[in-house]
């Protein structure tokens, strides 16, 4: 077997025409004989390359309305025959090789959401390249399969720096695109046909492998990889400084990104364990973030970061580093932003060991989501939408602002359930300043809420100690408690009157609704009814 295979017939079949002559151009001026079909042949025709009729090498005519055009014994034979066991066969039946075959499918899946009736999407479906692909693909020991015109300019290189040849490498390369290519075309044919005879079927496929150090423990192999054909994801992230992510580094930094992406203002989310222990917004980036690592500093250590805005070298200061002694008095593992300004990466490159990456969170956005457990897929649509309404069902009127409800509704709504989160406005800001998840009952998300807001509470007051409970009353009393789902009993709404609670929002629905109600107007307190839960198991 040769390494180099100089390409002597090329077969040319493209629905997507883009850049061909080019490739066609490089073969032919390497002595290169060119084979082509109907749209094709004219396109290379009209850039002065001579093309030899499909049909007097198949002696069979174009038929079919296009349907029959490469098919046929005389191609699958020249593309299939093995060169040194099959060489004298196919001497006797009149075979000669075709050494590659250019060609691209009808675009069904374009085709397909442009709503189009179903006999056309039907006459989308490509037989012909799939065909040839395979063939070209299964005998790549000796034909090259292009399928992919942004191949194109590397094999123009290739074929002139190598007097018309391409190498086994690049040949392997191309076979297992090829291979790709089709079963993801027949892929989404069969899943389109399942979902026009009402069944949801999937198939998945991703590529693009990167070995992780491990899993989420030690003694666990994982890897990171990218799902093909899609426009956004995180495995396209910049990785600009610091040691190579984590499993866990990834899963937090996509909850991270995921919580910021969604604010319209400066945001900064800070993630332990895939929650927030810090969320942030507001319009001065220093302010947002010294405010987020002020909702739970212990649990800040070790973090992963995301910001929704280019980080500011002042930003970045909060972290205090020490340029003399190489530590990092904050330790966190992962800063994500879209950007950073120059000087901010110089400064935290202080640190060796701190994960910088660019990354735009809107790119995490996604319409499903998907979990596999024991051979079995569950799949749903991605929870991207806040209330279905604003209801105060209480004597007592809320003020809650929108922008303070949606800020507590997007903060909840990243949390484990069952999931509190305590909110409030601060300045200019909107803090996350405690929260309760991933409890078995929520009695206990709302008491771990309500300690984490109080112990914020005290750590930030200044004045003195015999106004502390005051203090802390008072902005209490300005909070807003948030829950992801309804509560069953009335005790949430009575330990919450009991930390100065005035304002809770839930979605409402429990059977026992009319007893809660009636606990908040004994207490004195607001209760506004969103009618949508969001749980997040």
């Amino acid at each position: 077997m040769k390494q180099l295979i100089k390409i002597k017939r090329a077969l040319f079949s493209v629905s997507d025409k883009s850049g061909v002559e080019a490739l066609a151009w490089a073969l032919h001026e390497n002595g290169c004989q060119i084979i082509s079909t109907g749209g094709t042949k004219s396109v290379l025709e009209k850039a002065g390359i001579p093309v030899t009729e499909i049909s007097e090498v198949t002696g069979n005519p174009e038929a079919f309305g296009g349907r029959m055009k490469t098919i046929s014994f005389q191609i699958e034979s020249a593309l299939l025959f093995d060169r040194e066991k099959d060489a004298d066969e196919a001497r006797r039946l009149g075979i000669e090789p075709i050494d590659m075959v250019v060609c691209n499918l009808y675009p069904f899946e374009r085709v397909k959401n442009q709503g189009v009736d179903f006999d056309t999407l039907i006459e989308n479906i490509d037989i012909g390249g799939p065909t040839m692909a395979r063939a070209a693909a299964k005998n790549f020991k000796y034909v090259a399969v292009v399928t992919d015109p942004q191949d194109y300019p590397d094999l123009v290189k290739e074929l002139q720096e190598n007097d018309g040849a391409l190498s086994y490498e690049t040949r392997f390369r191309l076979m297992r695109k090829a291979f790709n290519l089709t079963a993801d075309y027949d892929a989404a044919i069969a899943t389109t046909m399942d979902e026009m005879a009402g069944e949801l079927s999937v198939r998945l496929a991703f590529h693009q492998a990167k070995t992780l150090r491990y899993g989420e423990n030690s003694h666990q192999q994982a890897f990171f990889l990218r799902q093909r054909k899609t426009a956004d994801a995180l495995h396209d992230l910049q990785f600009l400084h610091g040691k190579e992510l984590s499993y866990n580094n990834i899963v937090d930094l996509y909850s991270a990104l995921d919580a910021v992406k969604d604010f319209t203002n400066t945001a900064c989310a800070i993630i332990k364990h895939n929650n927030p222990c810090g969320l942030c917004e507001g319009s001065d980036q220093r302010e947002v973030f010294e405010l987020a690592w002020a909702g739970d500093p212990v649990s800040a250590f070790g973090s992963v970061i995301a910001f929704n805005r280019k980080v500011e070298l002042e930003t970045a200061r909060f972290l205090q580093l020490d340029a003399e002694n190489k530590m990092q008095r904050k330790f966190v593992e992962v800063i994500a932003a879209p950007d950073f300004d120059p000087k901010a990466i110089e400064y935290l490159k202080q640190h060796k060991n701190l994960r910088l990456v660019r990354f735009e969170p809107k790119r995490v956005t996604q319409e499903k989501e998907f979990k596999i457990l024991a051979g079995s897929l569950l799949l749903q649509t991605t929870d991207n939408k806040l209330l279905e309404k604003k209801e105060t069902v209480t004597q007592l009127k809320t003020d809650v602002g929108d922008d303070l409800l949606n800020f507590g509704l997007l903060a909840v709504r990243q949390l484990k359930s069952n999931a509190i989160a305590v909110v409030r406005k601060k300045d200019n800001c909107l803090q996350l300043l405690g929260m309760g998840c991933g409890q078995p009952n929520r009695v206990n998300s709302t008491r771990l809420a309500l300690e984490r807001s109080r112990e914020n509470l005290k750590n930030e007051f200044t004045g003195e100690d015999a106004q502390l409970e005051r203090y802390i009353k008072e902005q209490m009393g300005k909070a807003v408690l948030v829950s992801d789902a309804f509560f069953p009993f009335p005790d949430n709404v009575e330990i919450a009157a009991s930390y100065g609670i005035k304002t809770i929002v839930q979605p409402g629905g429990s059977i026992r609704d009319k007893s809660v109600i009636e606990k908040c107007n004994e207490l004195g307190l607001a209760m506004l009814f969103t009618g949508l839960r969001h749980f997040k198991h």
